[in-house]
């Protein structure tokens, strides 16, 4: 038996004992050092989450050292450092024959379609599991998944060097969505109504930050490009007013990416998408983005410490969850080191 995270039902979250996962064949099992909570995390906490189903081991941000593998096993060994991506896709399906796994018809994420990875052990097929170099602390391991799902929208947005990019949304996402988009050297423009989220960003070198709440947003952007208005939009809050504003602050010809979750169905005025011919996608998961959300962090090249608000103890994540969702301001990413 071990120990894991175990959400019986909404609200209902507590350290259960479960059965020691047994590994599968084309899997490695590992022994679990270190795990992200995430927004989903909370969502299926509060029966947010649609699609999520109970009772649940959350948990999809993870990261640990191999412990079992096969007999034939020549790339993984015991003691290796490891994370894991947990978007379980089928392969079959039209995207993934197209190589877009991440949105796999059939697509099964750890915490929220199928037990997650809030446990001392946990074995995964080793096909979605990347070593790391041993300079990157367990903590910070943790932090390669969210990083990869920034990436993976500025990568949808097609943003190029010299280019101006809004971000809306200065959580976690946004704020690392920002610094990847200065390691493009494009310029990210954040937007978010909280100031104090802004003086942070502008502390991870974002130059120009708006608050939607104090200025007109659409006219202070349209300072800051000289008049283009931004080629690259990331939403990252699912926040309507900021979907909606999102097709103010993009140029003519632009591109907006669709990371943010909205709570409920949102009306657009689609006759902008065609007036400034827009290129407007969803941005899920990630793809490919692993090896070098890796390299980043281990490079230093993306400062993912600076929005951790907070480490804790695996003893501690089932009353932290209850807190971030009593007070969600008070936190960007807290991270759980077993």
């Amino acid at each position: 038996m071990m120990k894991a995270i175990y959400l019986k039902a909404p609200g209902d979250i507590k350290v259960e004992e479960v059965s020691y996962p047994k590994r599968g064949e084309n899997e490695i099992l590992i022994k679990v050092r270190s795990l992200g909570i995430c927004g989903s995390d909370i969502g299926a906490y509060l029966g947010t989450n649609p699609l999520v189903s109970y009772p649940r081991i959350i948990g999809h941000e993870v990261a640990g050292e191999v412990i079992e593998v096969s007999k034939s096993e020549t790339k993984f060994a015991i003691g290796d450092k490891v994370v894991l991506e947990p978007y379980v896709y089928c392969g079959k399906c039209y995207p993934c024959q197209n190589g877009r796994t991440n949105c796999c018809e059939d697509l099964t994420v750890l915490g929220v379609h199928m037990d997650g990875a809030m446990s001392e052990c946990f074995s995964h097929p080793r096909h979605l599991v990347h070593k790391v170099p041993d300079n990157i602390p367990w903590n910070l391991l943790a932090m390669v998944e969210p990083l990869t799902i920034s990436m993976h929208a500025v990568h949808r947005s097609r943003l190029k060097k010299g280019e101006h990019v809004v971000i809306t949304g200065s959580g976690p996402i946004g704020l690392l969505a920002a610094q990847y988009a200065l390691t493009l050297e494009a310029i990210p423009i954040v937007v978010d109504p909280v100031e104090e989220r802004l003086e942070f960003a502008k502390q991870l070198g974002v130059k120009h930050t708006v608050n939607p709440l104090k200025v007109d947003a659409t006219d202070a952007i349209k300072t800051i490009t000289s008049g283009r208005m931004a080629e690259a939009v990331i939403e990252a809050s699912g926040n309507a007013a900021a979907i909606r504003s999102s097709l103010d602050y993009v140029s003519y010809a632009g591109r907006i990416a669709l990371v943010g979750w909205p709570k409920t169905e949102i009306t657009l005025p689609t006759a902008l998408f065609t007036k400034k011919e827009l290129d407007i996608v969803g941005s899920r998961n990630s793809f490919h983005e692993f090896p070098e959300s890796i390299k980043l962090i281990s490079e230093n090249k993306v400062d993912v410490a600076a929005v951790i608000t907070k480490t804790i103890s695996f003893a501690e994540i089932a009353s932290v969850v209850n807190d971030i969702s009593v007070h969600p301001g008070n936190y960007l990413k807290v991270i759980a080191v077993l």
